[in-house]
C-alpha cells in the first residue's frame, strides 16, 4: 500500500553522546561518538544465512497456530484485553494478550508487539497501540514473561540468552523469532478482517530484545508492512563480544570466553546481518548511551537497514535520565505518524 502521509520529520543527530553520571565500571557510550556510530558496518555474514532463516520461516508458517482466547480481562487505551495462547514451533505453546477495539468495532490495523528481556507481567503494559482501531497480539516469547514460561527454558535474561546457544538449530533465540511469526499467524486467524483482500499489512513494534528479534524476523515475512525497532539488541556480535554491558550480552561474552566456538552460532543470529535484508519501512531508534545494549551494536542495525528508514536517536537506553519521558513521548508521536504513513491510516 503506498504511503498516504508525508515522511515524518526527525531531528538532527547530536554531535556527541550525552554526559550522564552513572555507576558503571565502563563507559556506556564505549567511546563512540555519533560519527563513529554511523560508520559501524554489519559484520561478515556466515555462509547459508538466508537459507537458514528461510527454512525457519517456512517451518513456522506451516504451524497451525490454533489460538485459544479467554474471557476479557478489562479495557484500557481503547482496547479490550483477552488472554490468549497459541501454538509455535517445536511443540511449544505460548501465551500473551489479544487486544481488540472496544465496542466490537472491526479492526482496521493489526500489530504484533514484542517485549524486552524484562518479559511481560500481568498488566500487558505495551499500550496504547500505535494506531487507533487496531488489534494486536502481545506475545510472551518462550521462556519469558508471565505467559511464556515453560519447563526447561530459563526465565531470567542471563540464563535464557544462553539456552541452546551451542546449537544453531536449537538456540532459544531462533525459537523466540518463530514465536513472533506464529503470533502473526494467530492474530490473522483471530481477526479475519486483517487478512481480507485490501487490508493493510501488519505492523511490528519491539524494544531491546523485541527489537533484535524483530530485525531477525521481519526480512522473511511479507505480512508486515512497517516496523519500529527501539534500542535493538543482537547487532554485530563480533563487536558486542568486546564490549562490557549490564544486559544479557554480558552472559554471552562470558560464555564465549569459555566456548569461542559459539561464534559460528551467533553469526546466524546477528540482527545487523538480518537488517541488510530488511526492506520493510522501519522506524529505528538506537541510543547514544546504553549500559545494557552497547550502542555500536544498535547502530549496526540502524546503518544496515536495506529499506526505507526513519531514524530517531535517543540520548540513552535502559537508563533513567532527565528528559527521558519527553524523548519517549516524542518517539511515540513519531511512531504514530510513521505507522499512519506506511500502513495507510
Amino acid at each position: 500500500m503506498p504511503p498516504t502521509h508525508p515522511a515524518p520529520a526527525v531531528p538532527a543527530l547530536p554531535d556527541r553522546a550525552p554526559d550522564l553520571a552513572h555507576p558503571f565500571p565502563f563507559a556506556p557510550a564505549h567511546g563512540y561518538d555519533p560519527p563513529r556510530l554511523l560508520a559501524v558496518a554489519p559484520p561478515p555474514e556466515p555462509e547459508g544465512f538466508d537459507a537458514f532463516w528461510r527454512a525457519r520461516y517456512a517451518a513456522a508458517r506451516a504451524v497451525d497456530p490454533d489460538p485459544v482466547v479467554g474471557p476479557a480481562e478489562g479495557e484500557r487505551d481503547g482496547v479490550r484485553l483477552h488472554p490468549v495462547t497459541y501454538a509455535s514451533t517445536g511443540g511449544v505453546r505460548t501465551g500473551g494478550w489479544l487486544a481488540l477495539p472496544v465496542g466490537g468495532r472491526p479492526a482496521r490495523y493489526g500489530f504484533v508487539i514484542g517485549h524486552g528481556y524484562g518479559g511481560r507481567g500481568s498488566a500487558a503494559p505495551d499500550l496504547p497501540l500505535p494506531l487507533p482501531d487496531a488489534a494486536a497480539l502481545l506475545p510472551c516469547v518462550r521462556g519469558m514473561g508471565e505467559r511464556g514460561r515453560r519447563p526447561g527454558v530459563p526465565d531470567t535474561a542471563d540464563a535464557h540468552v544462553l539456552h541452546g546457544i551451542d546449537d544453531r538449530d536449537g538456540y532459544v533465540i531462533g525459537g523466540c523469532v518463530d514465536d513472533l511469526w506464529c503470533a502473526a499467524s494467530a492474530l490473522l486467524r483471530l481477526v479475519p478482517e486483517l487478512a481480507a483482500p485490501g487490508a493493510a499489512r501488519l505492523g511490528y513494534a519491539g524494544e531491546s530484545l523485541g527489537g533484535g528479534l524483530g530485525a531477525l524476523a521481519l526480512p522473511w515475512d511479507e505480512r508486515f508492512g512497517a516496523a519500529r525497532l527501539t534500542v535493538p539488541t543482537f547487532g554485530h556480535h563480533p563487536l558486542r563480544l568486546t564490549l562490557p554491558c549490564t544486559g544479557s550480552g554480558e552472559a554471552v561474552r562470558a560464555h564465549h570466553a569459555r566456548h569461542p566456538e559459539v561464534t559460528e552460532v551467533l553469526a546466524h543470529y546477528d540482527a545487523a546481518t538480518a537488517a541488510t535484508r530488511l526492506r520493510t519501512p522501519t522506524l529505528v531508534a538506537p541510543a547514544l548511551f546504553d549500559p545494557a545494549v552497547p550502542p555500536p551494536g544498535q547502530f549496526a542495525v540502524r546503518n544496515a537497514l536495506a529499506g526505507p528508514r526513519t531514524p530517531r536517536v535517543l540520548s540513552a537506553g535502559h537508563f533513567t535520565h532527565r528528559g527521558e519521558q519527553a524523548e519517549r513521548a516524542a518517539l511515540d508521536a513519531l511512531g504514530r505518524r510513521f505507522f499512519a504513513r506506511w500502513l495507510g491510516a
